[in-house]
């Protein structure tokens, strides 16, 4: 069934307003969340496509106004925590899969997803595990909408806990699932907050590699491969330019900029996709496995922070 061209251009029209300055990347996910039950998921191939590569120039663009010494120094000391925490979540996930049957792969991707980076891993392992299409959208639809719930969670409990930005950040890292949230969330508490959160995210997602290519000797396919987050290495980049040649320092604040209003129309497309039969794909039983997940790993990993931070 062809979609009503009406719908599309208002699709575009909204998230090329997202990029006007005072659009919060709260704001326009909810937006998107308003679009996708009033409208309906829209272009959402193109919207997919258009959402990755966004996100990921968003990343780098950041870079530029990170010092690189900043972003070395977080990724070295949240380095130990990512790999004993990926270990005992996906340990744990598995678990709570087995407990409540969800089914196998389902219950892998979800777990993935959340020791991991979200999407991004659920993406990469998917193909590896065999899943089916029904399976990765289960998985995706949960993690999606616990990532919504993030972005608007986290920093009100920040505050209300009065964490420092460089907790926040570590936290925000460990905990939320997806790049595009942990950086809209703690673009929300503070600058320092960012600063601590974008390394340690990305640090995090780099376990994809390594990961991936242990399921696929473990599942006998070899010839399986995840595709390299090289927009991890241009953030690095992107971050030691501006560490290391000043000459450029009028242009650097607004690519900064330009990385803010791309995430926000990230949001606002990741958003205008979770669609109410989505959700109603999901079923309780992924949901109750991922939100009990999640909950216990930021719960902990909050304790771990406030103690040992």
């Amino acid at each position: 069934m062809e979609e009503a061209p009406w719908k599309i251009a208002l699709l575009w029209l909204l998230a090329a307003a997202c990029l006007f300055p005072g659009v919060t990347p709260p704001t326009a996910l909810f937006a998107g969340l308003i679009f996708s039950v009033v409208i309906g998921r829209t272009d959402s191939k193109r919207a997919a496509k258009i959402q990755k590569y966004l996100l990921q120039g968003s990343v780098v663009g950041l870079g530029f106004g990170i010092q690189l010494s900043a972003v070395l120094q977080a990724g070295s000391t949240g380095l130990f925590i990512t790999a004993g925490s990926l270990v005992a979540t996906i340990g744990l996930g598995l678990l709570l899969a087995r407990w409540l049957q969800v089914e196998a792969t389902t219950g892998r991707l979800i777990s993935t997803g959340t020791a991991i980076c979200g999407g991004s891993a659920i993406a990469a392992m998917g193909p590896v595990l065999g899943a089916q299409p029904r399976e990765l959208s289960v998985a995706l639809g949960c993690v999606f909408v616990l990532n919504a719930v993030a972005l608007f969670a986290f920093p009100a409990i920040g505050h209300a806990l009065n964490l420092s930005p460089e907790q926040f950040g570590y936290w925000a890292a460990m905990a939320i699932h997806d790049t595009s949230s942990v950086v809209g969330a703690a673009a929300r508490y503070s600058p320092e907050a960012l600063a601590i959160a974008v390394p340690v995210k990305l640090a995090r997602a780099l376990w994809i590699l390594p990961l991936v290519a242990m399921a696929a000797a473990l599942m006998r396919k070899p010839g399986s491969k995840a595709s390299l987050p090289w927009f991890i290495f241009l953030f690095i980049a992107a971050s030691a330019i501006t560490s290391f040649i000043p000459a450029g320092a009028v242009v650097y604040p607004w690519l900064v900029i330009a990385a803010k209003a791309g995430l926000a129309a990230t949001l606002f497309l990741i958003g205008a996709s979770l669609s109410p039969s989505l959700l109603k794909t999901v079923g309780w039983r992924p949901f109750a496995h991922g939100i009990i997940l999640w909950l216990a790993v930021s719960v902990l990993s909050l304790w771990a922070i406030r103690h040992w931070g």
